[in-house]
């Protein structure tokens, strides 16, 4: 029976996912297969030997310990797209809360408790209405700063909208690629599409290269009035350069899922709680994904979705036994492996190896079922991380 530790509140569409008489499922789970998790900061946690995976129900793994769990062969998966419908929407919102007069004008009708005749009411708020007046956004310029699974379909509703749509992404996958649409214009550089965008979208990941990718620089060569959205992460915004930006006049607006103090009470700014992915769907989607996700490696090796080993997976023949290992990524190591069952006497039938950076992962089927002192030869093999029966 596989075990799996949970942490935070776990959607019960993701926790039904795992089959009562094969998997036990839990928050104090003592020797877990794996973990499933949310937003617990794993860093600092300690990890039980038994550990093979880590799922975390969302796309961001900052809260995962990645280079720590490399090193023990432990596979980190995240999910990808499963929330990407939820923050689609909330960009939509986020770009029409800054162009039409909607929040000042839910404001100022708020404010005016101390009237009680309607027809009062009703000829003050067709005199004041032109306070509130905005603009709309067919026939505007939208910016795509990463064109995943989000920035896709952040493009795809743009354009339904009646947007134009130029994007930037250095990193564009095949996959993503095929997604988007060719009405979408690919701009060369992040300057491009700073210069002729009324509004500019962020959806790209934090890590090293996108720390402050909008910093004074940037912002200097946007277009006059252009609003700036981020619902991807804090980190790829230098708050105080925006702050300046907008002070300047030459940001209009800037919306953002990651309130930070000296942001509270400006003018320009709308702040959302980081809610981005905060709906019951969103929370039931990612849950499925990391459960079906963390079946397929536990129960098939199989490796889909992970941040830190290579996408890999192969169907199960009939009378075989599998075994997957990982390993670093160095010549040598798989032919190694491959000495040690033909001098077994191992028969194999049938294999697949991939790689990622730094780290390997492969499977391979064998006749029958590998004695012990075999599995143990294998894990004898210098630059072999960690070795499953399965």
């Amino acid at each position: 029976m596989f075990k799996v530790r949970t942490y935070n509140q776990i959607s019960v569409k993701g926790l039904e996912r795992f089959p009562r008489q094969s998997y036990e499922v839990g928050s104090d789970i003592a020797h877990p297969d794996a973990f499933l998790l949310r937003s617990q900061k794993l860093q600092g946690v300690e990890v039980p030997q038994s550990v093979l995976a880590a799922a975390r129900a969302g796309a961001g793994v900052n809260n995962v310990p990645i280079a720590d769990y490399s090193k023990q062969g432990i596979v980190v998966f995240n999910t990808p797209g499963a929330n990407a419908n939820a923050v689609k929407e909330l960009v939509m919102a986020g770009m029409l809360l800054a162009t039409r007069g909607i929040l000042p004008g839910l404001a100022y009708v708020n404010s005016l408790t101390h009237m009680s005749d309607a027809a009062e009411m009703a000829a003050l708020l067709e005199k004041e209405k032109s306070r509130f007046a905005g603009g709309e956004i067919r026939g505007k310029t939208l910016g795509i700063v990463g064109l995943g699974a989000i920035g896709s379909m952040v493009a795809d509703m743009a354009l339904s909208m009646g947007m134009k749509v130029v994007g930037f992404d250095p990193a564009l996958s095949i996959d993503a690629a095929w997604r988007l649409s060719n009405e979408v214009t690919r701009m060369e550089n992040l300057q491009s599409l700073l210069a002729r965008s009324d509004y500019i979208s962020l959806h790209v990941p934090a890590m090293d290269a996108t720390k402050h990718l909008i910093n004074d620089d940037s912002l200097a060569t946007t277009k006059a009035g252009a609003v700036l959205l981020n619902f991807a992460r804090e980190t790829i915004v230098d708050s105080a350069a925006v702050l300046r930006s907008l002070d300047k006049g030459r940001l209009r607006a800037y919306v953002c899922d990651f309130p930070e103090p000296v942001m509270l009470g400006h003018a320009k700014v709308i702040a959302m709680p980081h809610i981005g992915a905060s709906t019951e769907e969103s929370e039931e989607n990612c849950a499925v994904m990391a459960a079906n996700q963390l079946m397929d490696y536990l129960e098939n090796g199989n490796i889909v979705n992970s941040v830190n080993f290579p996408a890999v997976s192969m169907g199960r023949t009939e009378g075989t036994t599998r075994i997957t290992f990982s390993n670093d990524n160095v010549s040598g190591v798989l032919g190694h492996v491959l000495g040690v069952l033909a001098d077994k006497q191992v028969n194999v039938v049938d294999m697949v190896n991939k790689s990622r950076g730094d780290l390997a992962f492969n499977i391979i089927d064998v006749q029958g079922a590998p004695e012990a002192h075999v599995i143990t030869a294998i894990e004898a093999v210098e630059h072999v991380i960690r070795v499953r029966v399965i």
